[in-house]
């Protein structure tokens, strides 16, 4: 059962936790070091909730009150250091797409019943983040064969740790070749979704799958639909994906 801690208990005890890190090493290692690892800490934590808002407030709580409590004294420079952290976590590269989005324990319950795969089906979650996703779909499908593709280090160095049972890379979602995959699970944003559906079309062989939690591709109409958490839609589509009717009218073809 996974643990659900009520807000503000998270940032609470992220924030303590980032100052007992800084107090247990600034002795050994000095404060800039200290205040660059307590900070990691707190993004570390904050990436593992879900509101970008509460994210955002996990983060950057441990720093603004270091630079508040005058505990350290720093150079100016050195309050650039969390920044640095956080576009090392999320390199610009990453911003267009969803920049973690945690997929919810139990949002892919019933999948394998409306999608049964063979033992050895290759499986790939498209921007892993943490390993959300892969867990959910191990969960689903024990039997496959579970991929990872994620643009941060960072991130694809704790999915790695925290999803032994996957093989997780270190790449662009966008560059990698779908096509040898029997699903691409994606969790991202509506912005992203054109663009994965032409991708998908491109490069997946017919009879394969797209499955996306809580977005739809824009003119497609699903195979099948589940609904296991409140407002966490899985939408699945069969490729190839159909020309939608407004395509095929503009190209003279039938709707």
């Amino acid at each position: 059962m996974r643990l659900k801690l009520p807000w503000p208990l998270p940032a609470l005890l992220a924030w303590a936790g980032a100052w007992l890190l800084y107090l247990a090493s600034a002795r050994a290692l000095g404060p800039l070091p200290a205040m660059l690892l307590a900070s990691v800490l707190g993004l570390v934590a904050g990436a593992l909730l879900r509101n970008w808002w509460r994210r955002a407030l996990v983060a950057l709580g441990f720093p603004l009150s270091l630079a508040l409590s005058g505990a350290a004294t720093l150079p100016a420079w050195a309050w650039l250091l969390p920044l640095a952290a956080l576009l090392l976590l999320y390199p610009v590269q990453s911003w267009r797409d969803a920049p973690l989005f945690p997929t919810p324990a139990q949002a892919l319950a019933g999948l394998a019943e409306r999608l049964p795969l063979p033992p050895g089906a290759c499986v790939l979650d498209a921007g892993c983040g943490l390993g959300h996703g892969l867990r959910a779909l191990h969960a689903a499908y024990p039997q496959v064969r579970l991929e990872g593709v994620e643009w941060s280090r960072p991130l694809a160095l704790l999915c790695r740790l925290r999803c032994p049972f996957a093989r997780v890379r270190r790449g662009d979602m966008w560059a990698l070749d779908w096509g040898g995959y029997q699903v691409v699970y994606l969790f991202q944003r509506p912005e992203s979704m054109a663009r994965a559906a032409a991708k998908a079309q491109q490069d997946m062989a017919p009879g394969s799958w797209l499955v996306s939690l809580a977005f739809e591709l824009p003119g497609q109409v699903a195979q099948a639909r589940l609904q296991t958490l409140p407002g966490r839609e899985v939408w699945l589509y069969r490729l190839p994906l159909a020309v939608p009717a407004t395509a095929a009218q503009a190209t003279g073809g039938s709707p």
